[in-house]
């Protein structure tokens, strides 16, 4: 499969461009949720709260994603309801975990492929299937993205890789 280059961008904590950056993928994280609920079940299925979170983190570091994870459910649960509360935890330790592998897929590897975008969602779902579990005490609950959620991991695989691809460009 072809594989481009990255230029990593490992941002600090101590820089505007990290708040910038983060700021501009949570807005993303906010309106792509609001389209994808235009349609019935279009949030499980798309999973769209967590697109902009592993194109942020991949490329500007797992600070800029860090940020996105956290502020991304947070903001949509307390703005339009969505996530419900109830799910919030388990979102949130998924979105937390995509931002830390996708960071560091970054990192290690410095390049993007299709396979190393399988690879970073993969974890972070089984993972967050698990912590989801925990938390719920739900297999059922816990395993829904598995259930309804391809076409939205389908989508953060080959959407994530063609935005980051394109990004690289720049």
């Amino acid at each position: 499969m072809n594989t481009t280059a990255v230029k990593l961008y490992s941002l600090g904590y101590g820089e505007v461009r990290t708040y910038l950056l983060a700021i501009l993928f949570v807005v993303g994280n906010i309106v792509l949720p609001q389209l994808c609920h235009l349609v019935h079940l279009g949030g499980p299925t798309l999973l769209p709260i967590y697109f902009f979170t592993l194109i942020g983190a991949y490329k500007y570091g797992w600070r800029a994603g860090l940020l996105t994870a956290i502020l991304s459910p947070v903001l949509n649960s307390v703005m339009f309801g969505m996530p419900a509360l109830a799910v919030l935890p388990a979102i949130l330790l998924k979105s937390v975990l995509l931002a830390t592998f996708a960071g560091l897929a970054a990192a290690r590897f410095r390049k993007v492929s299709v396979w190393l975008m399988l690879a970073v969602v993969l974890s972070y779902q089984i993972v967050g299937t698990l912590g989801e579990w925990i938390i719920s005490g739900s297999f059922v609950l816990a395993t829904q993205d598995f259930r309804i959620g391809i076409p939205g991991m389908l989508l953060q695989v080959f959407g994530g890789y063609l935005i980051i691809k394109y990004l690289i460009r720049k």
